[in-house]
């Protein structure tokens, strides 16, 4: 409950206890407390109790921390039925971000040049490092002859 509380923190706070209370006060303030607590432990226990008996033999095996929404989620994902953790390992961000660094500064990284040159396609990179000085922007463009449609993708629509 108290993890981020120090033993230094927990010695000031009973100097402290002891000067705001009184040594003669304290004892019995500390057995208020707790027997408050033990009600209170007492208290959620059974309404839980009574909980699971509402709701039946189906929920027996009901945690109520799977209510928090991260400890759901954290739970969901590690019984892993979506295959996630296969997905997760096969993802390498460093290899797609020097991909993209290499397409945006006009290089080929290493990986891409063979699959590149077996293809035969540049795999829809533009190579700005090179420029073309005879372009001029005078002149209109010519049209180019017209290609087969791209293939008709129903599910990007």
């Amino acid at each position: 409950m108290f993890t981020d509380i120090g033993p230094l923190e927990i010695v000031a706070l009973i100097i402290l206890a002891v000067l705001v209370f009184g040594p003669d006060k304290l004892p019995k303030l500390i057995q208020d407390a707790s027997r408050t607590i033990r009600k209170i432990r007492e208290f959620s226990d059974s309404a839980k109790a009574d909980i699971r008996s509402e709701l039946g033999p189906e929920f027996k095996d009901f945690e109520f921390e799977d209510l928090n929404p991260k400890t759901f989620i954290r739970k969901q994902l590690d019984s892993d039925e979506l295959g996630l953790k296969e997905i997760r390992n096969g993802f390498d961000l460093k290899k797609e971000m020097a991909e993209v660094t290499d397409a945006v500064h006009g290089r080929e990284s290493e990986s891409s040049e063979g699959s590149d040159s077996a293809s035969g396609t540049g795999g829809g990179r533009v190579d700005m490092a090179k420029k073309d000085s005879g372009l001029d922007m005078d002149k209109k463009p010519e049209k180019a002859a017209p290609a087969d449609p791209p293939p008709f993708d129903a599910d990007a629509t």
